[in-house]
Formats: structure tokens, sequence, C-alpha cells
């Protein structure tokens, strides 16, 4: 059954319920909290109804239900004992447009009531449609357990915020974001709350977000990188970046690729810069978005530098990088208190300028080569020159925390001989990662481990 969750406004309208008995009275404590003008129509009434009737909170009509009963309502319940009659009120309804709900009858219902968990303004409802509603009192317990007690007042700050944001900033994604940095803060009683002070700015200058996307799969983002994506008015991605987190981006939202890959050159650096500043100077959200984490090898340093030169705010959103998703996908520790006390990260397009002098302890380190490349021959006869052993344990991993993610587990001496694997791969190599589980899939949660 599909529904569409919805939250009525019932202050003021007219409603009917048939019936008035225990079913009735459970109907009518949540039906009274909204304003609701409510007729009950019944030729008996439980006690706490009539004394509702008493004090002026409900009408109640003391008789049978008849069909005209149900003209002029907003929304009818149907809450008696007899199954006949709950029926007709439901037919009767239907006849006239009006929204039903025949209670424990889900055939005759137009829309289910929810198990609600209240704080203040803030609702939470949870309908399980109508399959069980002693599940669904179950998760609302579970749910008011977990929330704080103070979230109404909070709420209520939020809501003075986000009126004054919206009376002081024109519409766009940027004022859009700063909801969503409001949603993020507390907030205190001074005039000098930061959280007060930021609704307050009228800053209409854009900014650029350099955002690490992780090794590509979306349960990888963080928080803050994930909404960022939602909210950027324009996504400047590298070429690794995969379909699903672009996707997450505003329908709106201008995307593009600005990726090299493989030494090809679809746009140079300069262009990028240059894209990036001007759509900040156009009072733009702008995401640059890097694969892995952009401080590792995503040419950071160089659009920082640019800019910062252009007078640009910016702000640099981490990543998990591809070594640590590799080594994920591997199954081991990047460091070892017995065998790695270090990590040197390297890439292959540098690979041969490598200063062995500069390692004394070769071995006491893992190595982690990003864009290796395809021919690992020369790079395996580098590292034995520089006296690394035969049997160092190497591990290439080909496209790291993604679905088809694939890991090679080898060691120097076979390393040259090693198949090429689809990109973008990464080249793990030291004694830390001596475990690589080789010929053993099942300890590499489904990574297809190659022997």
């Amino acid at each position: 059954m599909s529904l569409l969750p919805v939250f009525l406004k019932l202050d003021g309208r007219p409603g009917l319920l048939v019936g008035a008995g225990a079913v009735a009275l459970d109907k009518i404590g949540s039906l009274l909290k909204t304003g609701i003008r409510l007729r009950v129509v019944a030729p008996r009434a439980h006690a706490e109804i009539r004394r509702l009737a008493g004090e002026g909170k409900l009408e109640w009509v003391e008789r049978r239900f008849d069909i005209s009963d149900l003209d002029g309502n907003f929304i009818v319940i149907a809450a008696t004992d007899v199954p006949e009659v709950n029926a007709a009120v439901y037919r009767g309804s239907v006849e006239r447009g009006i929204p039903c709900n025949s209670v424990d009858d889900i055939p005759n219902c137009d829309f289910f009531f929810g198990s609600v968990v209240n704080r203040g303004d803030l609702q939470i409802a949870i309908s399980t449609a109508g399959e069980s509603p002693a599940f669904a009192q179950r998760l609302r317990r579970e749910i008011d357990e977990q929330l704080p007690a103070d979230l109404g007042p909070w709420l209520a700050q939020i809501g003075e915020l986000r009126r004054e944001v919206l009376a002081t900033h024109p519409r766009s994604e940027e004022r859009k974001l700063l909801l969503h940095q409001l949603a993020h803060r507390q907030i205190c009683d001074s005039p000098t709350c930061a959280t007060r002070q930021l609704s307050r700015v009228s800053d209409q200058r854009g900014k650029v977000f350099l955002v690490g996307a992780g090794p590509g799969d979306p349960d990888l983002l963080t928080v803050k990188a994930l909404r960022l994506i939602q909210t950027a008015d324009v996504i400047l991605h590298d070429d690794l970046v995969v379909t699903a987190i672009l996707n997450l981006a505003l329908p709106h939202a201008e995307v593009v690729n600005v990726g090299k890959r493989c030494g090809r050159k679809s746009i140079t650096q300069d262009k990028i810069h240059a894209l990036m500043i001007a759509h900040a100077r156009a009072h733009r959200s702008v995401v640059r978005l890097k694969s892995g984490d952009p401080l590792i090898f995503g040419r950071a340093a160089e659009e920082i530098a640019a800019l910062t030169a252009a007078g640009i705010a910016f702000e640099v959103i981490p990543g998990v990088t591809a070594a640590s998703a590799a080594a994920a996908a591997v199954g081991v520790s990047l460091t070892s208190r017995n065998t790695a006390s270090s990590v040197v990260i390297s890439t292959g397009h540098h690979a041969a300028s490598h200063d062995s002098a500069a390692m004394p302890e070769r071995e006491n380190a893992t190595r982690v080569v990003y864009m290796p490349g395809r021919d690992l021959r020369l790079l395996a006869l580098e590292w034995l020159d520089e006296g690394l052993p035969a049997d160092f344990p190497c591990a290439i991993v080909s496209r790291a925390g993604q679905p088809d993610q694939q890991v090679r587990c080898t060691t120097l001496a076979a390393l040259g001989d090693a198949e090429p694997m689809p990109a973008p791969s990464l080249l793990l190599a030291g004694w830390a990662i001596r475990e690589c589980p080789a010929g053993q899939e099942s300890q590499t949660n489904g990574v297809q481990v190659i022997a």
C-alpha cells in the first residue's frame, strides 16, 4: 500500500466522529489537540465523552447515526462496535468526497492515525498502514526515549531564526544552505550567540567548498559533504566521482565534469580555477568535488592558492582517502606496532624520483602508491634495487570502496607480472599487509580477492 504522509490543519474545521465508546475516546484525545470542531453522534456515550461535551470541548448528538450527519464535514471517523454502521459511514463519506477512517477496518480507510512522538511543534508520526498499530506504538516509545526533552523550545528558536533569515535574505541556494547550517547549531539566549549572529549576516558573496567524495560508496561520504552536495548551485567534479554521488545534487544544480584521466586533459587546471572563481563571484555555492580526500593528490594546494589570490572564501571538507578504503578492502591495517610504524603515500607519476636515502628504515613503513600505472615492472625493480626483499607483501586494489572492487595479493618479486586491473587502482606494500587473504574470499566482506 502506497501512502502519502501528510499533516493536516484541522483547527476550526468541522469533523464527525460516529461512536462514543472506548475506541472513539482513544481518537478524541488526538483530535481535540488539533483545534477541530468535533461533533460526536451516538445513542450512548462514555462518561469521559459526556464530560468533554459538558465542558463544551465537543458536541455530542445523542441518537443513532443518520447519513445526513456526514454533510459539511472535513474528515469523518467511524468508531462504533457495529461493522455495518462503520461500513455505511465509509460509503457515505466516499460518495461525498470526505476522507474517512473506519477504526480497525483497513479496507474502509482513506487515512490512518499515526503513532506520534511530540516535542512542541515537532511531530514524528509512525504508520504501519493499519497492519500493526502495536508495532507503531513500540517504535514510538523507542524514538521517544532517544529524543532530547528540550527539542520543542529549541525548535521554536530555530523557527524564529528561520523567519528572520527568510525576511532578510533573498531566495537562493545560499539561503537554503544557511538554513541547513542553523539546524545543526546550538542556540543560546544571548543576543551575541554565534548562531543568532550567523542568521543576521547578509553576505551574498559565493563560496567554494573543496569536498572529498571518498572512494565511491555514497555511504562513505561525510555528513557535511552530503549536505553540501545536496545544496550546491554548482558542482565541479573529478572524472572518478561516481554517478551515484552526483545524483545527490539538486535537479537544477549545474554539474560539470572537470576531470583528467590517464594524462588526458579535457580541461586545464587554470580553467578549473577560473570556473570556481567566476561562479563564486556570481554569488553561487560551488562544490569542487574530488575523489577520495581533496588534500591527497587532489591539486588542492593549487586551487587554494588560486582562490586565496582571488579573494574567494573557501572551505576544505576532508573525505575518506583511497588508501584507507583499499586497506579496508584487503582487510588489513596500514600500521602495526610490530611491523609498520609509518605510512608512505606517493603517486606512480613520481615513483621514479623516489630518494631511497630519505628512508633509511625502508621496510618499517607501509607504502601506498596512488595511480601506480598498468605496468608495475619498473616500480618493482626500483624497490628491489632499493633493498626491499623479494617476499615484501603487496596488494593491488581496484575501485576501492565501490561495489565492484577487487583485490590482488602478491609479493614484490611477482608484482611486475601482475595483470592490469580496472582503474582507478592503488598499490599497498609492507609487512603490515602480509595477512592479505589471498584466495580467502569469505574473509573480505564480499570483495573479489584474486590470488
